[in-house]
């Protein structure tokens, strides 16, 4: 299955096979900010590409772009220099640190110099944000897009924000040190089997000199990971029987047991102390697996680009796989990765009329020409534009090789986590007390916050 000139053949194959709902936001505090060269008197168009449609040309306008994700900062500093460079237009990217982009959006809006190019999360985000959200339709990006799949529609019909990437998550595995410890991928199929590794590796790390886990940190740079990503499996597969296409005012937890195996799993069989999970972040997280100190980490594709880059770990592509998260359901040796998007864009429809045509043209120019579509290529994996660069993202070609194989693609349930930073910090709260002492009624209080919460949230937003 991890032969790699198979991966790149069907790493493109994605947007045609993932099944994928709208998504689930997270937050931001500004953590940096970079204006490129100042604007000149003549403002100059873009590029010309060969793209289908040629974006027109800026006329005095700048772009304040609120970044939503941490990891690509720097990706996008360079970028908006590079289109500076070209045109002369000023855009200035300011990033929201991980964990906090509402809060900072909130307050960026109610600046003069308001963002003109932000993320929405989710249809719910949508409705909070749709008075400050442009109809995008007839423009040249929206033109761009390759399918409805990554757009969220107004209640009217129009649409306002528009995904520029789709991402996967799922085990990270370092697959030479699990060749040393004497695994191959093949012997993981589901979570009897992942368990069987883990402990083995585990029991023996002193010897091998690496654990099984990375740290499973619950700061808030990490938490995110288990109160939203790890928590899409258990209400992926609650919906997934209930047939639920909508937000729900309740859930009934179904699968929390098969929650608590895998949780479980991920503080028994790592070096990391349990007891202090809360302080635990997510940078120590990736430093102990890419300092080829643990097999597995739980994460997503967006990780790819820091793991093999040579200034940071420089880990080698060939020893890197995505496996699904297992947690003891049935039929999951079936299962493929977690796939969805939480990134789409939206243009500020308060922002002067110079200022939103000088984003519009960011924007368009950032999907077709050769330096943006090569930047989100190499940082995001799957794109949904008709002008996509081919990636070189091994996880993105896992998660399409999962699905070409028919196995199910498990989407992103947590879209409609009702009044999401709220819920997710109260599954934190109790999930780090279980972690320092995972007794029963530790757990129940987990399920209390996963269940409850979920009633509790949707009541105070939906009245």
């Amino acid at each position: 299955m991890k032969n790699r000139e198979t991966k790149k053949l069907v790493a493109l194959a994605l947007s045609a096979v993932l099944a994928l709902g709208m998504l689930a936001g997270c937050g931001g505090t500004t953590a940096t900010e970079t204006t490129p060269a100042e604007t000149s008197a003549e403002t100059v168009a873009p590029a010309e590409t060969d793209a289908e449609a040629e974006a027109p040309a800026a006329t005095g306008g700048s772009v304040y772009y609120l970044n939503f994700k941490p990891e690509a900062d720097q990706a996008w500093q360079d970028l908006a220099a590079t289109y500076t460079e070209q045109t002369g237009v000023e855009v200035k990217v300011v990033t929201a640190a991980s964990g906090t982009y509402s809060d900072t959006l909130t307050a960026e809006m109610g600046k003069p110099e308001a963002p003109t190019l932000y993320n929405i999360g989710n249809a719910s985000g949508l409705k909070d944000w749709n008075d400050y959200a442009l109809d995008l339709s007839g423009t040249p990006i929206y033109d761009e897009r390759v399918n409805d799949d990554y757009v969220l529609f107004d209640e009217n019909g129009a649409p306002k924000a528009l995904g520029y990437c789709y991402e996967s998550f799922g085990i990270i595995v370092n697959t030479a040190l699990l060749d040393t410890a004497g695994y191959t991928l093949d012997d993981i199929k589901d979570f009897d089997s992942l368990k069987k590794v883990a402990d083995d590796i585990h029991a023996r790390a002193e010897e091998l000199g690496f654990d099984a886990f990375s740290a499973p940190g619950l700061d808030g740079s990490s938490s995110w990971r288990y109160s939203g990503h790890l928590a899409n499996v258990p209400l992926f597969y609650e919906f997934r029987d209930d047939g639920v296409t909508e937000q729900p005012a309740t859930i009934t937890g179904a699968y929390l047991d098969n929650f608590r195996k895998i949780w479980d799993l991920y503080i028994t069989d790592t070096s990391a102390n349990p007891t202090s999970l809360a302080s635990s972040t997510g940078d120590e997280s990736e430093a102990e697996f890419g300092n080829g100190k643990a097999v597995f980490y739980q994460n997503g594709d967006w990780e790819f680009a820091n793991l093999t880059n040579p200034d940071t770990f420089a880990m080698n592509p060939d020893d890197l796989a995505m496996i699904p998260i297992y947690c003891g359901v049935e039929g999951e040796e079936k299962a493929g990765l977690n796939s969805g998007t939480e990134n789409c864009w939206a243009v500020n429809s308060q922002a002067s009329e110079e200022d939103i045509q000088a984003t519009l043209d960011f924007m368009y120019w950032v999907v077709t020409s050769p330096e943006g579509t090569a930047m989100l290529a190499e940082q995001f994996s799957g794109i949904p534009f008709k002008h996509a660069a081919a990636s070189n993202n091994v996880f993105g070609a896992d998660a399409s090789e999962y699905a070409a194989n028919g196995n199910y693609t498990l989407s992103w349930a947590f879209n409609y986590t009702p009044n999401v930073d709220s819920w997710r910090a109260t599954v934190v709260t109790a999930l780090t007390d279980y972690s320092a002492d995972p007794s029963d009624d530790n757990w129940q209080a987990v399920v209390d916050a996963f269940v409850g919460g979920w009633e509790y949230e949707y009541n105070v937003v939906n009245g």
